[in-house]
C-alpha cells in the first residue's frame, strides 16, 4: 500500500497551463520549430501490395529547380540495426505492402518537394498478395504472447463441459473493423543530422508520445550512442497510441537529413499518408460463448479472437485479455490467433485490446440478459467477482456495480420499458443501452524526476514526460505542489525533451501514475537531503519503481456507459442524442482535464459504434477511404450530450496519489452500449461495427 500524499492542489479544478498558448497559436509543435534554412521532404509510397522495385527514374525530379536530392534504396545509408523490421526503411528493393515508403524528394519548399515526387517514375515486379482477414484462413497461428506480454491462450476449468450442460447459452460472432488513429496533429518530424569527422549527432523535433522512447528506439538504428540523440516534443496534438513508438517516417526523415548534413529536414505526413505507415487498429473476429444458469449466473465464458498482423512485423492485440477478469465464472477460455497479411504494420490505438475486446462480450451479456429475462444491470451484478478471477488477488478497488446503479438512476435506465421496439416518437424508435468497461491501472517503472530550488519557496521540476493534449502540464504541476508543500504557482515544470530526466511514454493510461510517482519520489528525497529550508540551487532526484501494491492486489479501473439511441423507422438512420459514463478510477487529479478525457474517450467510442471503418480494396491492398472526406468521425452535431462523472475515492494500492489512469477507459464500453441501445430501440441485434442505416433495413 502506498502512503498517500495529502491533497491540496490535487482534485482542484485548474485551467490548463498550456491552454492560452494553444488557443492563441503560440504553442510550438514539432513542425513549427524555428530552424534555419529548412529543407522539406515528401515521401514516395509503393503502389503495389507485394513485390519489388525494379527501377526508379528520378531524372525529372532531380532536374527540378529547388530539388536538393531524391532519396531511394540505392543511395540511402545502410542502417546499423534492422532488428525492428518496421524501421528497416530503404534497405532493399522489396515491397511488403501498398503504401510502403520507397523513397522521398528533398527540396527547398514543401510545394517543390511534392511536385517533384510526382515526377519520379517507378517500375515494379509485382507478386500476388493476400490482404483479407477471414476466420478460416489457412495461415492462422497462435502467437507466443499478445500486447505487451500476456499469454495468448488462457484456460481455467472445463469450458466445453460447462457450455454443454448450461441451461442457457449465448453463442455468437462479433466483428470490429480496421480503424485508424487520426490525431488532430498529423505525424511530423524535423530531423537535423550533424557530422564532424567520424562523430555524428541527431536532433529530432518529433510529434511523439515519448521522447525517450524515440531516442531509445532510433539510436541503435543509426549506430549512435543515445547521448548523441536529442528528441524534443513540448506540445503534441494527440496521438491515440499511434505516436507511442517511432514509425518508418521518422527513419525516412533521418535518412533524408543524412543527404543534406546540418540542414534541418522537415516532414509532415498528409492525412492520406497516415493511413499506411503510422499504425492502425486491427480488425477482429470474436467468437463469444456464454453459459449460464437460468438465473443468469455464468458457468462458462469462451472468447476466441482472430485478428491480423503484418508480414513486416508482428503485433498481436490483447483483445480477449479483459475477459479473463471481468466477470465471475468458474470455467473460462480465451485465445488469440493471428494471420500475417500483406498489409501495413498495425499498432496501438486508444485502449488497445480492451476497446474491441469489450464489444463482443458486453453485447453478448446483453443478449444473455434478454434470454434470461433479466435487467442487464442486475445480470452484471449477479456475476460480480469478489476477487480477480484470473489472479485470485483482491481488488484494489472495484465499484463497478455502484457505477452501474448510479448511472442507471441518473440516465433513467432503471425506468425503461424492457421490451425492445416499443418506444416510438415522431417516427423514431428510441432505446437505452448499457455496457461495463474496464482498463488496467498501469504504472511503468523507470521514470525519473529532478527537483531544484530556484529561489526561496520556488522549485524547478524536470521530467522528460510528454503532454499529448491530456493536461500533463497542469496535473504534474498540481502533484508537484502537493509533494513539495508549496503553492501551485511556485512550480516551474519542464517536460518534453530528452535533455530532461528519463520518462516513460504517455500510453496505457500510465503517464500521470508513472511520472507523478517519480515527482513524489524526488520530493521525498529533496526533503530528506535538504530539509524544509533548502539553499537556492539545492537539487535532488527520484525514480518511480514498480508499484508494490500490485503484488498483492489487482489494480483496475471500471466504468459503466449508457447510451440513448434513436433509429428512424423509415430510413434506418441512427442517432445518439445522449451518452453518460460513470467511472471508478481512484483520485482524479484535475476534474477539468479529467472530464475532457472521459468525454473524449466516449466520443471516440461513439465514433467506433457509428462511423469508423477503414475500407480495404482487396484488389490493390489499400484503404480507399483514406481521408476525412470518407473516413467518418463524429462532428459536434453527432454528439449533442456526452456527460461523465466519477466516484469520490482514492486507491491506496495504485500509487502515492491514489489515482488510476483515465485516458482510455472512456472509449472501452461505449460502442457496446450504443449497439445494445440500438437493439432495445428496434429489436434488431447488430453484432458487426459500425452500425449503419442498412443494418436496420428490416424496419422498412
Amino acid at each position: 500500500m502506498a502512503e498517500l500524499i495529502e491533497p491540496r492542489e490535487m482534485a482542484r479544478d485548474r485551467a490548463r497551463l498550456d491552454g492560452a498558448a494553444k488557443v492563441t497559436g503560440t504553442a510550438l509543435y514539432a513542425y513549427d520549430q524555428p530552424v534555419s534554412e529548412p529543407a522539406y521532404l515528401y515521401p514516395l509510397h509503393a503502389t503495389i501490395a507485394r513485390g519489388r522495385v525494379t527501377g526508379l527514374d528520378t531524372a525529372a525530379a532531380e532536374a527540378t529547380d529547388g530539388v536538393l536530392a531524391v532519396l531511394t534504396h540505392d543511395n540511402a545509408a545502410r542502417l546499423a540495426d534492422t532488428s525492428d523490421t518496421e524501421l528497416a526503411v530503404l534497405q532493399s528493393d522489396q515491397v511488403a505492402f501498398r503504401g510502403q515508403l520507397i523513397g522521398g524528394v528533398i527540396a527547398t519548399t514543401p510545394e517543390i518537394a511534392r511536385h517533384a515526387a510526382g515526377l519520379v517514375r517507378v517500375d515494379y515486379s509485382e507478386q500476388s498478395h493476400d490482404v483479407l482477414l477471414r476466420p478460416g484462413h489457412p495461415a492462422l497461428y497462435t502467437p507466443d504472447s499478445v500486447n505487451p506480454a500476456f499469454a495468448a491462450d488462457s484456460r481455467d476449468g472445463d469450458v466445453e463441459a460447462a457450455l454443454g450442460t448450461a441451461p442457457v447459452v449465448v453463442d455468437q460472432t462479433y466483428t470490429t473493423p480496421t480503424e485508424h488513429n487520426n490525431p488532430m496533429e498529423p505525424h511530423t518530424t524535423v530531423a537535423i543530422w550533424y557530422e564532424d569527422g567520424d562523430e555524428h549527432e541527431l536532433t529530432l523535433y518529433d510529434s511523439t508520445q515519448g521522447v525517450h522512447t524515440v531516442r531509445t528506439a532510433l539510436a541503435p538504428v543509426f549506430g549512435l550512442d543515445p547521448g548523441r540523440v536529442r528528441v524534443v516534443a513540448p506540445h503534441v496534438g494527440g496521438g491515440f497510441g499511434s505516436k507511442g513508438m517511432p514509425h518508418a517516417h521518422d527513419v525516412l526523415a533521418v535518412l533524408a537529413a543524412q543527404l543534406v548534413p546540418a540542414r534541418p529536414v522537415k516532414l509532415a505526413m498528409t492525412r492520406q499518408q497516415m493511413f499506411t505507415v503510422v499504425g492502425y487498429r486491427t480488425p477482429t473476429i470474436q467468437h463469444v460463448r456464454l453459459g449460464a444458469e437460468a438465473d443468469g449466473r455464468l458457468t462458462g465464458i469462451s472468447h476466441d479472437v482472430v485478428e491480423q498482423t503484418s508480414t513486416v512485423k508482428e503485433f498481436a492485440e490483447q483483445t480477449a485479455v479483459g475477459t479473463r477478469m471481468m466477470y465471475a465464472a468458474p470455467n473460462r477460455y480465451t485465445n488469440h490467433r493471428l494471420v500475417a497479411l500483406d498489409v501495413p504494420v498495425n499498432s496501438w490505438m486508444r485502449a488497445p485490446g480492451e476497446t474491441p475486446g469489450m464489444f463482443g462480450p458486453e453485447v453478448a451479456m446483453d443478449e444473455l440478459a434478454v434470454t434470461c429475462g433479466l435487467d442487464p444491470i442486475e445480470l452484471r451484478a449477479r456475476n460480480e467477482p469478489e476477487v480477480d478471477p484470473e489472479s485470485g488477488k483482491p481488488w484494489s478497488g472495484r465499484r463497478l456495480v455502484e457505477c452501474l446503479r448510479r448511472g442507471a438512476e441518473r440516465f433513467g435506465f432503471d425506468r425503461r420499458d424492457p421490451r425492445p421496439g416499443h418506444d416510438l416518437r415522431d417516427g423514431w424508435l428510441v432505446g437505452l443501452g448499457v455496457s461495463s468497461s474496464t482498463y488496467p491501472g498501469y504504472q511503468m517503472p523507470g521514470s525519473v524526476a529532478t527537483i531544484r530550488a530556484v529561489e526561496p519557496g520556488r522549485y524547478a521540476v524536470d521530467i522528460g514526460a510528454v503532454d499529448i493534449g491530456t493536461g500533463t502540464w497542469t496535473a504534474l504541476s498540481q502533484i508537484a505542489a502537493d509533494a513539495l508543500g508549496c503553492d501551485y504557482e511556485a512550480v516551474d515544470l519542464r517536460i518534453g525533451d530528452t535533455d530532461l530526466p528519463k520518462a516513460t511514454i504517455a500510453g496505457g493510461s500510465s503517464g500521470i501514475s508513472s511520472w507523478g510517482s517519480a515527482i513524489i519520489a524526488a520530493a521525498d528525497a529533496f526533503r530528506k537531503e535538504h530539509g524544509d529550508q533548502p539553499d537556492v540551487g539545492a537539487t535532488s532526484q527520484g525514480e518511480a519503481g514498480r508499484n508494490p501494491g500490485t503484488r498483492d492486489h489487482s489494480v483496475h479501473s471500471f466504468g459503466a456507459q449508457f447510451a440513448e439511441v434513436h433509429v428512424h423507422r423509415d430510413t434506418g438512420e441512427v442517432r445518439v442524442p445522449r451518452v453518460l459514463g460513470v467511472f471508478s478510477v481512484g483520485r482524479v487529479i484535475n476534474p477539468r482535464t479529467a472530464r475532457s478525457q472521459f468525454i473524449g474517450g466516449m466520443t471516440m467510442g461513439l465514433s467506433m459504434a457509428l462511423h469508423e471503418h477503414s475500407v480495404l480494396d482487396p484488389r490493390f491492398g489499400h484503404v480507399v477511404n483514406h481521408d476525412f472526406a470518407e473516413y467518418h468521425i463524429p462532428t459536434n452535431a453527432d454528439v449533442p450530450d456526452v456527460e461523465a462523472e466519477w466516484l469520490d475515492e482514492s486507491d491506496p494500492y495504485a500509487n502515492p496519489m491514489g489515482s488510476r489512469g483515465i485516458g482510455e477507459i472512456g472509449i472501452v464500453g461505449t460502442a457496446a452500449a450504443v449497439a445494445n441501445a440500438a437493439y432495445h430501440a428496434t429489436g434488431i441485434r447488430i453484432r458487426d461495427l459500425p452500425l449503419t442505416a442498412q443494418d436496420f433495413s428490416r424496419l422498412r
